[in-house]
């Protein structure tokens, strides 16, 4: 069977690249046993969808998320938040996860969309 696994790793991981399919297997290890059966057979979910406004971000992180919003690199969001560049990528990987996302454009669009809330 773990032939089959690697197989099909490779193949998602092609289809969706890694940070892609690294988002997704987070997502996937932390459904429940009822939450991936269902997503398994299509089902509506019955929690919160990832990148929903239930999602909590840091003080911090949401000071992040709102830089990228406002189209800052790594570098710029590091620059006036006076951290490194460094620990500025990893404020972004960590929302990136935590929201299932793939790219700064999601980031963006998600604060938009909860800024109207």
């Amino acid at each position: 069977m773990a032939r089959y696994h690697e197989e099909c790793e490779e193949q998602a991981r092609h289809t969706l690249g890694d940070r892609g399919y690294d988002a997704a297997r987070r997502r996937g290890l932390a459904m429940n046993m009822d939450a991936a059966v269902a997503y398994a057979l299509g089902a509506p979910a019955t929690e919160a969808p990832t990148g929903s406004a239930a999602v909590t971000l840091t003080k911090r992180e949401r000071q992040v998320a709102d830089l990228v919003a406002q189209g800052l690199s790594n570098k710029q969001i590091a620059a006036k938040l006076v951290i490194s560049q460094r620990t500025a990528q990893s404020h972004v990987e960590h929302i990136l996860t935590k929201l299932g996302f793939s790219s700064r454009a999601q980031i963006a669009a998600w604060i938009t969309e909860n800024a109207r809330d």
